[in-house]
């Protein structure tokens, strides 16, 4: 039942028994029951993609179900994420964390096996997927942090413990959606051959035949790409021709100059006798009828649901957990082996495994003179190639705006294939192309790696364009940094269009996602210093414009910045507190100096994140925006949605709900009345109202 020879070595047919098809058969059932149990789900891709998932599962991925977590497994991304069974069913097959009883609760509150895969969630799932074609973006990202990772410990080495494929099952829709072209199209030029994309062309989507809307050739756009391609057509019944699939994996593992991408013919919801290559079946419980007629036609009792011969899978489960050990036995010799060779880079492997930090960092950190004007694009950038100094783990770039965007590491090379005066294989800065969404999914599979700490950049008004993987980074927690610049109408002559004003308030509001604003030099420094203590996704969002650092202490810089808001200026008794991030900080400061010369005696509060200023105590919070102290005043050159929250009845906002112009700078800030002087009348206003 279970090939002995690596998939890349073996050169015989198939082996593929009574045993392999009674499983597949049982599959292909499971998921007929457990949609129609709940009422609902996607039953048709996964009872056509059974036996696929089986012999990936089988043969091609390498894993060790007696350790889900373990470092040398393959990663096997399920994109098409509303197939959430074919991957459920391969966990419950290897004795994954699922059994019977979770197929049994699909979909419902509380289960294992929610209506899409979730990472965090179920044990042998590497990736929430579902929003379409994120899943393939995410491998790319997966397939390069091995790359990576390979010139981190063992560069040199032909054959590595480090080394790992990521296989892939995506659908029409994942191949729809513009993501994946971006990132697919990324993959070839970064000839990514621990890839391999299995696509089920099953020409099916919810409004019926995929042509309606899709009918390119799919597998020309590949090879353009510069992917290894291969094409299985089905047998002449519709089923899978297995056989010809295991032919093109084990191909597709054999190459080693470029990803791999499998067109493999299928028809939806096979063998089901009226409900088979029907848009109904992607999307609907078959119906009693169809699940019993179609059990019949596979040789199974329809009175029986949740059927799984116990003898075959005890035999599948000692098969998988065999092929397994033998598998950890192999890479603990090989690991073993490279540490006693390699002590300096087993240290780093323990650190980084381990998520801690040197303790070089805050000494590595650059420092700024008061008054200067610094641009936080450009303190960012700064801090990035200082703290790359002593993190190896650290990389990026940006969405060919780097310099723009300062997200180079100075001195490194460049993430290509090639070996040259500036690049290499193993680079640490990243050329994503125009390509944000899949920029934004690729840095979260480097992330779900685990080891290394990936980031990237635009300007913050294209975070539009990456949004979805964004909230997918919130949704897993994966330590992605998003470096977002040109943060409001302080980048001038570029215009509405470029000039984010709904954005810091439409971030915020993504649940578990932090949004980090500093307000100069000094805070941008800490700020990278929080977001790598912290590993948690969060976007730092910089100017374009040169901005004065703050007359602060730095030690009250980095643990104000660490809480996500402290006091910049303390009055005895303030009557008044005015709050800002970012750029407008120095305003506010502006403002308090007038309105101390005027007698009004205020405090000003920098809250670079509000995410973390909530997640302190309520004294901590008090102590910066006192609750006795009821004339607020909050200034943002943005959008004023949830500044309501901060200022409470008796506060005023200063900041932008229309779109911004094309000018210089201080023209904007003036003509749109963000200034100092607006904030002081605001003040002036707030204060004499509550005194009233």
């Amino acid at each position: 039942m279970t090939s002995s020879a690596p998939p890349s070595e073996q050169t015989s047919p198939l082996a593929w028994d009574a045993d392999d098809r009674q499983a597949v058969t049982y599959l292909r059932a499971l998921a007929m029951d457990a949609v129609q149990s709940v009422g609902n789900g996607h039953p048709g891709t996964a009872m056509s993609l059974a036996p696929i998932a089986y012999l990936l599962y089988r043969d091609y991925v390498r894993h060790d179900p007696s350790d889900p977590s373990w470092p040398a497994r393959d990663r096997f991304v399920l994109s098409a994420g509303h197939s959430s069974l074919t991957l459920y069913s391969q966990l419950f097959l290897s004795g994954i964390g699922v059994d019977m009883d979770d197929l049994r609760s699909f979909r419902r509150w509380g289960s294992l096996t929610p209506g899409h895969p979730e990472f965090g969630h179920t044990p042998g799932v590497e990736t929430t997927s579902g929003p379409l074609g994120q899943g393939v973006a995410t491998a790319v990202g997966m397939a390069m942090a091995a790359r990576f990772e390979r010139g981190l410990f063992d560069p040199d080495s032909p054959d590595s413990p480090f080394d790992y494929r990521v296989w892939v099952l995506a659908s029409d829709g994942d191949l729809e959606e513009g993501i994946s072209a971006e990132a697919s199209s990324l993959a070839g030029r970064q000839q990514l051959a621990n890839l391999c994309v299995v696509w089920d062309d099953n020409r099916i989507s919810i409004e019926g035949d995929t042509a309606l809307a899709f009918d390119e050739d799919v597998v020309a756009r590949y090879r353009s790409y510069g992917w290894d391609v291969h094409e299985v057509d089905m047998l002449d019944n519709g089923d899978v021709d297995i056989a010809a699939v295991d032919a093109a994996l084990r191909a597709s593992a054999a190459c080693t100059t470029a990803p791999s991408f499998i067109r493999v013919r299928t028809t939806i919801a096979w063998p089901a006798p009226h409900a088979r290559g029907t848009s109904k079946s992607h999307g609907s419980a078959l119906g009693d009828d169809e699940v019993a007629a179609t059990k019949s036609e596979l040789g199974l009792d329809p009175s029986q649901d949740f059927a799984f011969d116990e003898s075959l899978l005890e035999r599948i489960r000692s098969d998988r957990a065999t092929r397994g050990a033998a598998h950890g036995a192999t890479w603990a010799m090989a690991i073993d082996a490279w540490r006693a060779s390699h002590p300096e880079r087993a240290a780093l492997l323990d650190r980084l495994t381990a998520h801690d930090l040197p303790a070089a960092m805050e000494a590595a950190l650059p420092s700024y003179e008061s008054g200067t004007a610094v641009a936080t694009r450009k303190a960012s950038g700064d801090t990035i190639s200082a703290l790359a100094a002593v993190l190896p783990e650290l990389w990026g770039g940006s969405a060919d705006l780097a310099e723009s965007n300062n997200t180079s590491i100075a001195g490194a090379k460049s993430f290509l294939p090639e070996e040259t005066a500036t690049s290499s294989p193993f680079g640490r800065v990243i050329h994503f192309g125009i390509r944000e969404h899949a920029m934004g999914a690729i840095i979260n599979g480097i992330a779900l790696d685990g080891l290394t700490r990936p980031f990237c950049g635009t300007f913050l008004v294209f975070s539009d364009y990456m949004r979805g993987a964004v909230r997918l980074a919130a949704l897993m927690q994966t330590p992605s940094t998003f470096v977002w610049t040109h943060d409001s109408i302080g980048l001038g002559e570029d215009g509405p269009t470029h000039q984010p004003i709904e954005h810091l308030w439409s971030l915020r509001a993504i649940p578990g996602f932090a949004v980090c604003r500093p307000a100069d030099a000094r805070e941008t420094s800490a700020a990278w210093l929080a977001i790598l203590r912290r590993r948690e996704p969060i976007g730092i969002v910089l100017s374009r414009q040169g901005l004065p650092v703050l007359d602060t202490e730095p030690t009250s810089v980095l643990d104000g910045v660490h809480a996500g808001g402290y006091l910049v200026r303390q009055a005895s008794d303030p009557v008044a507190t005015i709050m800002a991030t970012g750029s407008e900080v120095h305003l506010a400061l502006q403002a308090a100096d007038g309105l101390a010369r005027e007698g009004i005696e205020v405090n000003v509060a920098s809250l670079p994140c509000l995410e973390w200023f909530d997640q302190q105590e309520q004294s901590y919070r008090d102590a910066v925006i006192r609750p006795d102290v009821r004339p607020r005043v909050a200034v943002e050159a943005g959008s004023t949605i949830g500044w309501h929250r901060y200022v409470g009845d008796h506060g005023a906002i200063v900041g932008l709900d229309h779109f911004g112009a094309s000018g210089e700078a201080s023209v904007l800030f003036s003509e749109f009345g963000v200034t100092a002087e607006s904030v002081a009348d605001a003040t002036r206003r707030v204060v004499a109202a509550h005194s009233s």
